[in-house]
């Protein structure tokens, strides 16, 4: 049995399941609402912040892990002897990926790898390197091949509302309503570790999807058949299926996940928001 142990922190949005099937330890960040700081998926839901955002108009803050809960979360595994590879979310997008490093710095055999990613984006190099682990890899080697995996990573959702973008500051209030006007959707791409507007679409939100999914894989050489995520923020599950048939259909994949995202994508772009996530075989220009 390897040494070796695989973590993230919440915002990789793995499934318990998937938690579970590769033994992932998993680090909450915080998220401060209506005046009270939880630990995300620990005793807060994004179902929670939809409803308090409901009767409040209110959107939360996410904080991030500060050194001391990065340690308190490293020590336990260290103590034990054991080899950790923590995979964080953007250093683009959050403090915590530095204070894991400063934390780590404290202990042995403590490798943190800023993913440069968030939500499955992030989780598909978590799963890749308990994959790795598997299959015998020492830690360098996986850190290593983790490395280069990051700058292949495709990760993208469509959003059907920009409400909370723009009430977090994200979206000006001229754009969100040009958007409502005209129906668009627009797709948040994740490059170089910052989230970015690509494509933006026109029409209703589930045809939109049919034409995003299509548009995404239509480069099937270029993809890595091993597993792709579709994450969805409480989408209807009708839209959900359709999309789920969409990929299938499509025979590219081995696997295909399906997971919710967390409170930390459940606070910046809002409810309804669909993304499909993969690995290319070659780094996205």
């Amino acid at each position: 049995m390897s040494n070796i142990i695989i973590t993230s922190d919440s915002t990789s949005d793995l499934s318990l399941e998937l938690r579970d099937r590769y033994n992932i330890p998993t680090m909450p960040l915080g998220v401060t609402l209506g005046g009270e700081t939880f630990k995300d998926g620990v005793d807060i839901t994004p179902d929670d912040i939809y409803l308090h955002h409901s009767k409040t108009g209110e959107l939360p803050k996410t904080t991030a892990a500060n050194i001391d809960e990065c340690l308190n979360f490293f020590k336990p595994f260290a103590d034990e002897g054991k080899t950790v590879i923590h995979i964080s979310l953007s250093s683009s997008l959050s403090s915590t990926f530095n204070n894991a490093r400063l934390a780590a710095m404290e202990l042995e055999n403590i490798y943190v790898i800023d993913a440069q990613n968030l939500s499955t984006g992030s989780g598909l190099l978590v799963v890749a390197a308990a994959e790795m682990v598997k299959e015998g890899l020492n830690a360098e080697e996986i850190v290593e091949k983790i490395n280069d995996l990051i700058p292949k990573v495709d990760a993208s959702f469509v959003i059907d509302n920009l409400e909370y973008l723009h009430k977090g500051g994200r979206c000006s209030a001229l754009a969100m309503l040009g958007a409502n006007v005209l129906k668009l959707k627009p797709c948040i791409e994740v490059k170089n570790g910052a989230m970015g507007v690509g494509k933006k679409y026109r029409g209703r939100y589930g045809d939109v999807l049919k034409t995003y999914v299509n548009e995404r894989l239509a480069d099937a050489d270029n993809i890595d058949p091993a597993r792709v995520f579709i994450t969805h923020a409480g989408c209807d599950n009708e839209i959900v299926n359709a999309v789920v048939e969409q990929v299938k259909e499509k025979g590219i994949f081995k696997e295909i996940f399906l997971t919710r995202a967390g409170c930390t994508i459940s606070s910046h772009c809002g409810k309804d928001t669909l993304g499909i996530l993969f690995i290319r075989k070659n780094p996205i220009t």
